[in-house]
């Protein structure tokens, strides 16, 4: 494991606002650690290095190597990470603790690879994404940094689903119970907007005519009614 994903903690014995308010004031961020059916520990680790982490994207994904003040070593994964909605800082981060054999549920980002290639895009379509991340289940010492989409024969109309995407082994899908669409090609959004400008003005034309149709049966049934009227009158 690279160096960067080392982070060093100090445990700490006191609890409560009061205390992690002080700890955030010495530029620590308050931790609980947690799992492997052992008891949560609270431990402040360093702002600094949490932010650098935290930038690059990928903290909930990134396996680290926790090294804590008591001589303890750990693997764990960020589950929650909880920002000051005003200062927009990290006031608290809880890790899960990891064992060799354990499984973690984690959002991983999606790649999408083959666009230049797509025959939907090449004829001008445009590469509609519903799904930046997937959620999948995957051991713990073995979380992908992220999955590739290969969208390199999809056509104009087409979609890509989850089940068409090849997973590392031994990692799977948490949702089971449908087939999600990850991203699609479709017609720019002017050729949409063109093509119903196009069906109300051929739906007003055919009215405009139905109208006039209308209108001239109208008038002559009344020129009829009239004439009929005058063949009476001259019988008379």
């Amino acid at each position: 494991m690279s160096e960067a994903n080392i982070l060093k903690g100090e445990v700490r014995e006191n609890t409560g606002k009061s205390f992690t308010k002080s700890v955030r004031k010495e530029g620590n961020i308050p931790c609980i650690i947690y799992g492997d059916k052992k008891d949560p520990v609270a431990v402040n680790i360093n702002s600094v290095s949490a932010l650098k982490l935290y930038n690059t994207g990928r903290m909930l994904t990134t396996l680290l190597d926790l090294e804590l003040s008591n001589g303890d070593k750990m693997k764990v994964i960020p589950k929650d990470i909880q920002i000051d909605p005003v200062k927009d800082n990290i006031i608290h981060i809880d890790l899960l603790r990891l064992s060799g054999d354990s499984r973690v549920s984690v959002e991983i980002q999606v790649n999408f690879v083959g666009e230049s290639d797509s025959p939907g895009i090449k004829t001008g379509g445009v590469l509609n994404v519903t799904r930046y991340s997937i959620e999948l289940d995957c051991p713990a010492l073995s979380i992908p940094e992220a999955i590739d989409v290969d969208i390199s024969n999809l056509e104009m109309g087409e979609s890509i689903k989850l089940s068409d995407v090849t997973l590392p082994e031994d990692v799977n899908p948490v949702i089971t119970d449908r087939d999600i669409t990850i991203a699609s090609v479709t017609a720019p959004v002017e050729e949409i907007e063109e093509e119903i400008v196009e069906e109300i003005s051929e739906g007003e034309g055919e009215d405009s005519a139905e109208g006039e149709e209308d209108q001239t049966t109208d008038q002559a049934e009344a020129s009829e009614e009239k004439s009929e009227e005058s063949k009476e009158e001259s019988k008379e």
